[in-house]
């Protein structure tokens, strides 16, 4: 079964991707949810036109992107957090502490597009890599560094 898709589905296609699927999994799921619709050939031509007029604004997207992915590449960004005496953070350091740190330096990220690499979240002090979801397949490292913060 061909669907087009209306939204991102993880493991699956971007929104206006056609991508088939199991009969199943299209008429019990996709489109009774609203994610989907069925690929007939009306509703395939309707998609192509749709696709023409946002050509452009594709392009745009996709140069702003890879500017902020030049823009990201190789950055560091310094998180503080309360440690023990041997190193160990109190609690641990995730993807919300790395988007406050690039907040805290002008570049707005969602948390939900950074991902740590290794792990889902930090435990220890020392350096470490994120990788930043741009937009579809672009994407930047930025470098994370754990330091333990100062006491009052």
């Amino acid at each position: 079964m061909e669907v087009i898709l209306k939204q991102d589905v993880r493991n699956l296609g971007y929104k206006d991707d056609i991508v088939t699927v199991k009969n199943g999994y299209g008429a019990n799921y996709l489109i009774p949810q609203g994610i989907a619709i069925m690929a007939t050939p009306t509703a395939k031509k309707i998609h192509a036109e749709n696709m023409r007029q946002r050509a452009q604004k594709e392009q745009k997207l996709v140069d702003d992107a890879k500017a902020l992915a030049a823009k990201l590449e190789g950055a560091a960004v310094k998180v503080a957090a309360k440690v023990s005496s041997n190193g160990k953070v109190f609690g641990s350091i995730s993807n919300i502490q790395v988007a406050e740190a690039l907040a805290a330096q002008g570049i707005e990220i969602d948390r939900k597009n950074i991902t740590l690499v290794g792990a889902d979240t930090i435990k220890e002090l020392g350096n470490y890599t994120a990788e930043v979801k741009c937009y579809r397949d672009i994407k930047a490292t930025v470098n994370v560094g754990v330091v333990a913060a100062e006491e009052e």
